[in-house]
């Protein structure tokens, strides 16, 4: 184990930025730029090498260096995506675990709020109605006209027990007789 890190040197490096870099590499060769650019570079090579302007035939083979360069593009991207990808995938499941718990939060905030509701419905039921309270009103304030009649018949029959011309006025029956016996009839003297 001593040997081997004696011989490798210990290269270090940010994963952070690695991982930023590999994201804007991998966004870059998904764009339409990109694919412009390396078929301008594939024309220009494959132009310039088989014109062979000012004697410039730096690939001699049938673009062996081509297909070189190409590999070392490729095995460099694939990886370089791949990191992009999995910085991708641990984001989104950071963002799904976001998710879940605000709608298990949220879940939870309906099944009270649903619990509320139906607490208040029942709640509702045994509360008067306005049509309830007038009809309750309504036998209350006739249950007190029956008591007030039945207070004036009271005192009535005691003024008459007391007084018997008051009991000659209540038998007349036309109003304005009934005003003129009221006026005309003696007042009760009290005797001191």
């Amino acid at each position: 184990m001593e040997l081997k890190s004696r011989l490798l040197p210990n290269l270090t490096s940010d994963p952070d930025f690695f991982g930023r870099f590999a994201e804007r590499f991998a966004r870059y060769m998904g764009t339409a730029n990109f694919l412009l650019y390396m078929t301008v570079f594939v024309i220009c090579w494959i132009a310039l090498n088989v014109i062979g302007l000012f004697g410039l035939q730096w690939d001699p083979y049938p673009f062996i260096l081509l297909n070189l360069f190409f590999s070392t593009q490729a095995s460099y991207a694939a990886p370089l995506i791949l990191l992009a990808q999995n910085r991708q995938d641990d984001r989104d499941r950071v963002q799904i675990e976001q998710d879940r718990s605000r709608n298990e939060r949220n879940l939870a905030d309906t099944e009270y709020l649903t619990r509320e509701v139906a607490a208040l419905r029942i709640s509702l039921r045994e509360v008067a109605t306005r049509d309830f309270v007038r009809s309750e009103l309504r036998s209350l304030l006739e249950e007190l006209i029956a008591l007030q009649d039945e207070d004036d018949d009271v005192k009535d029959s005691r003024n008459s027990q007391r007084n018997p011309a008051t009991n000659a006025i209540k038998t007349v029956k036309t109003p304005k007789a009934a005003k003129t016996a009221k006026t005309a009839a003696p007042k009760p003297t009290t005797n001191s």
